[in-house]
């Protein structure tokens, strides 16, 4: 029984670091519009991206006083750097406009100016040194005849792109490390497989488990994502919560919960797909952009699934060697149960 708790506590402190790296990992969405030989760079970025590493680096104000977001901008002055044939262009008007409530979006547009109509851009962004290595920004970058989109992050800071090449369907830069960053930080989502997989019976019948929930979420994802059936972010976000209760409520309390659970695995992976589309739908890219980058990103969130089940599998048949393994499956079960009931909570009754 030791050894079980022992377990379950290990297992208590994997969500703990899951649930804490979720809420910091944040992002800005940027359009960045090419026009002649201007480039304006319009950032929306939530205050909840501004982490404490971030409030560190762009004083925004004293403590109780009305914050002053002012040094956000500066730092897209000094840290967004664009270039145009190979000449750097300058930093001209500014505009910021401030979250019109609470914990809302910083509005922040650069129009920088170059010396000659654009051919070749180049694209440095290192927000990351004042908004924290957690920080990320999904940029979509639009001229006359073309498109591109790309994840800015503290490992892909540059991006360069050849803008008098007929680019309409142009493959969309690195979203497949954005997939596997979206599933591994998404405490949820991991909760969810690793209830699922519990007791998820032979390899045949985790085989079935997981490729029921691949296919549910690859449907929604991509129907999300296109517009085509779309649900309220919060609906999305506490029937998330509720499915990881429900799962481990079924261990703790269904003998046979192996028998039909690629059934549950994919009714609930329906939901789960809906979660992961918000990243795509929340950057509103045009279509054909949209589909190179739904591509990338599912699988790299099938990639960041397959890394987390191998993570996971062996250490549960390293188990099943032991007479306690039950028990460890009942606390670790209570404990997502407790996980699960609390998001639901929070997302259902206590979101405003």
């Amino acid at each position: 029984m030791l050894r079980a708790l022992q377990f379950a506590v290990a297992v208590a402190a994997l969500a703990t670091a899951s649930f804490a790296s979720a809420h910091t990992v944040d992002k800005g969405l940027a359009t960045i519009s090419i026009d002649g030989r201007s480039v304006r760079y319009h950032l929306m970025l939530a205050v909840s991206a501004i982490t404490a590493q971030g409030a560190a680096g762009v004083d925004l104000g004293q403590p109780g006083a009305p914050p002053d977001y002012s040094p956000l901008l500066q730092a897209v002055r000094e840290k967004v750097a664009i270039s145009s044939n190979g000449t750097a262009c300058t930093p001209a008007t500014t505009e910021l406009t401030p979250p019109a409530q609470e914990g809302g979006l910083v509005t922040l547009d650069v129009r920088f100016a170059c010396t000659e109509v654009l051919r070749t851009l180049a694209i440095r962004d290192d927000l990351f040194d004042v908004l924290g290595a957690q920080y990320h920004t999904i940029a979509n970058v639009q001229w006359p005849g073309g498109s591109q989109q790309f994840v800015f992050m503290t490992q892909a800071r540059d991006l360069r792109i050849d803008i008098a090449q007929d680019a309409a369907s142009r493959p969309a830069g690195n979203f497949f490390l954005l997939g596997i960053e979206h599933i591994l930080t998404g405490y949820d989502h991991l909760l969810f497989l690793l209830a699922l997989i519990l007791r998820g019976g032979n390899i045949w019948s985790l085989l079935k488990i997981i490729t029921a929930f691949t296919l549910a979420h690859s449907i929604t994802l991509a129907l999300a994502a296109l517009n085509i059936v779309t649900l309220p972010d919060r609906l999305v976000e506490a029937t998330i919560a509720l499915s990881i209760a429900y799962v481990a409520a079924e261990n703790l309390f269904m003998r046979k919960a192996a028998s039909h659970r690629w059934t549950v695995s994919f009714l609930f992976g329906l939901v789960h797909g809906f979660g992961f589309s918000n990243v795509l739908r929340e950057l509103g890219l045009p279509q054909d952009g949209l589909l190179w980058s739904l591509l990338g990103f599912n699988l790299g969130v099938e990639c960041g699934q397959a890394i987390a089940v191998l993570a996971i599998v062996p250490l549960l048949l390293w188990l099943r060697k032991f007479k306690w393994e039950p028990r460890a499956v009942a606390a670790t079960s209570i404990i997502v149960l407790a996980v699960g009931l609390a998001l639901f909570v929070e997302r259902a009754v206590l979101a405003s």
